[in-house]
């Protein structure tokens, strides 16, 4: 490593330490025994490793009915999402039509519109149309959330799958539907995996809209906002907060580890080879 490296190299090494500081502390928080989170002097790494917490966080009220309705509304969200944005993107990157350019200009204006400024609109319409305190309308708003960038990210795919291997398909006596699912949608492969990733991640972690439209009902609570409640429930027990929050996290970390291998585009530049 040259020495005009070296800055850029500590710069690295710092962004890292600050972002993953955090999530140490939560995890190693949730492995030490109480006397030790409660100790005068933290400690940096664990001198004695206690599951009590992990316990306390499972065997609490709700606990794996908020992971369910989690990983129902951000599944089913996600899904939505995927199935309406493939075939928009697909008709923007293949098809010529009146208004395509306007139509991808307010995608554009949907994906940088703050989520936040949309929480009075949604709000006022769960009510008008009786939704509230329904995962079912959670599951739209995620869609909704996810759906622009899933739109622009599967444009920017299939932009990059040539054109010639439909033309050939077609040409080999393909309809336009079979030379989609046989050709085109294995190539897409890559890009379904990392929208999917990242609309997951965004379901996953939403806690303004759970909190405002599922704030009545108990039941159909979401694990961010039970989550937000766990430490007034026990107290101080920041052992079960901080274990709680680390299976928060697994989901997440899963679906990561599943498809990180498989979220690039290199996949289409050997199709034109083969």
């Amino acid at each position: 490593m040259t020495w005009r490296r070296l800055p850029l190299a500590f710069s690295a090494l710092l962004v890292c330490v600050v972002a993953v500081f955090p999530v140490y502390w939560m995890v190693l928080t949730a492995f030490k025994p109480t006397k030790d989170i409660q100790a005068p002097t933290p400690t940096f790494w664990p001198t004695t490793v206690s599951f009590d917490h992990f316990a306390t966080a499972v065997h609490a009220s709700g606990f794996w009915l908020f992971w369910r309705n989690s990983l129902v509304v951000s599944i089913g969200g996600v899904l939505l999402a995927l199935a309406v944005a493939l075939l928009a993107a697909f008709a923007v990157a293949r098809m010529r039509w009146k208004g395509r350019r306007g139509f991808i200009l307010m995608v554009f204006v949907a994906q940088m519109t703050p989520w936040e400024a949309l929480l009075i609109p949604m709000y006022v319409i769960a009510r008008d149309t009786d939704m509230l305190d329904k995962l079912s309308m959670l599951t739209l708003i995620y869609f909704m959330i996810t759906l622009p960038f899933t739109i622009v990210t599967l444009r920017g795919f299939l932009g990059a799958i040539p054109v010639d291997l439909e033309e050939a398909a077609l040409v080999d006596g393909c309809t336009r539907v079979q030379a989609f699912r046989r050709i085109v949608f294995p190539l897409l492969a890559p890009g379904l995996m990392s929208t999917s990733l990242f609309g997951f991640i965004t379901a996953w972690n939403e806690f303004a809209f759970a909190n405002l439209l599922i704030i009545k009902n108990r039941d159909d609570r979401t694990l961010p906002v039970w989550l937000s409640s766990f430490s007034n429930t026990f107290g101080t027990d920041w052992g079960a907060t901080m274990a709680a929050s680390t299976l928060f996290m697994v989901p997440v970390l899963l679906v990561f580890l599943a498809l990180q291998g498989r979220v690039t585009s290199g996949i289409t530049a050997g199709a034109v080879k083969g």
